[in-house]
């Protein structure tokens, strides 16, 4: 979350499934044998007491894991074999589908929030030589316990030379800014970008959260998919519903399953918030050069509200540079009527 994240966070915890199972493959992989050793990093009580947490004063960074390799990973900012800029980087609640300052329960594949303030990631995370995680508080207040619980394997064996590196970016626009056309958008010249990737790899999904700033439907709008340079997109959607599996302006419910939800549905209104995510667990996004994933903010980019969203995706290194992480103040929602 923006300021909660930094403010109010209070635990954070993952495991790995088997990579590359999804579902009901984690039981399936049960009876095999496993080749690697299972270890932890968390913020357990060294001492034998049950303080198991840490303190993170204003402005202060926190290293979570600082290991070699060759292993794997799930779990805000990271580190793949002593790369100089981190491969992922957001606000701690965005990064698990938190938009918007709010905590809320949801159960997803990949990400999953439980009770109290407790999120879970279990996007496998692979590293060849050095892992690195850090998280850092940009707010005015200590945080007096943070609690995390990273898990991860140790590989007696390399790992594979196609092996993907773990990504995830953050972004807004707040507001976007409204487009005057004759209501046609073949290019997605302004559309809201999810993210630009170079390099190869595929694109796994998003979580995204919008604050309206005025009444009305927000979500007339198309995703588009450039792949390798494309001009014209080879993946262009219906409606905003429609990429993240709702129909109808989702009918004013909330919902939420293993690839896509809308854990929050908002009044068709201004100040109303809205929090949906779609994973591509199923079939991700491939890309051999590069990828631009991006979604317009109302038919024809013709609504200006206020975007937030975390782009996930796996890819070989180096990655193209991410766009500088917006200070605490502008990341904090208001309305822009």
């Amino acid at each position: 979350m923006r300021q909660a994240a930094v403010l109010i966070w209070a635990a954070i915890a993952a495991a790995i499934p088997a990579y590359g199972q999804v579902g009901s493959g984690l039981l399936e992989g049960l009876p095999r044998p496993h080749d690697y050793v299972l270890k932890r990093s968390s913020s357990y009580d060294r001492t034998g007491g049950n303080a198991d947490y840490r303190r993170i004063a204003p402005g202060e960074t926190l290293s979570l894991l600082d290991e070699a390799g060759p292993g794997e990973v799930t779990q805000l900012r990271m580190w793949w074999d002593d790369e100089p800029t981190p491969s992922v980087e957001a606000p701690i609640g965005d990064f698990y589908g938190l938009g918007l300052g709010d905590y809320f329960l949801y159960q997803s594949l990949p990400l999953a929030v439980g009770p109290d303030h407790a999120l879970n990631a279990f996007f496998p995370m692979p590293f060849r030589k050095h892992a690195k995680i850090a998280v850092t508080n940009e707010g005015k207040d200590r945080v007096d316990a943070f609690y995390f619980n990273i898990d991860y394997r140790v590989y007696s064996q390399p790992l594979t030379d196609d092996t993907l590196y773990f990504h995830a970016q953050y972004r807004q626009a707040a507001p976007s800014v409204a487009i005057k056309s004759n209501g046609k958008n073949l290019d997605g010249k302004d559309n809201y970008v999810w993210v630009e990737a170079a390099g190869r790899g595929h694109f796994v999904g998003v979580t995204m959260s919008v604050m309206e700033n005025a009444d009305g439907w927000w979500g007339e709008g198309d995703d588009m998919f450039f792949v390798d340079g494309e001009k014209l997109p080879s993946i262009n959607g219906t409606g905003t519903e429609d990429y993240f599996l709702g129909a109808w302006d989702f009918g004013g419910h909330a919902f939420f399953y293993n690839l896509f939800g809308a854990p929050v549905v908002g009044p068709e209104r201004a100040g109303a918030r809205w929090s949906v995510y779609r994973f591509h667990l199923d079939s991700p996004i491939p890309f051999t050069k590069s990828l631009k994933a991006s979604i317009e903010h109302g038919h024809a980019n013709d609504r200006a509200d206020n975007y937030y969203s975390v782009a996930y995706w796996y890819q070989t290194e180096p990655h193209a540079g991410f766009p500088p992480l917006p200070p605490v103040e502008e990341r904090l929602p208001r309305l822009h009527p």
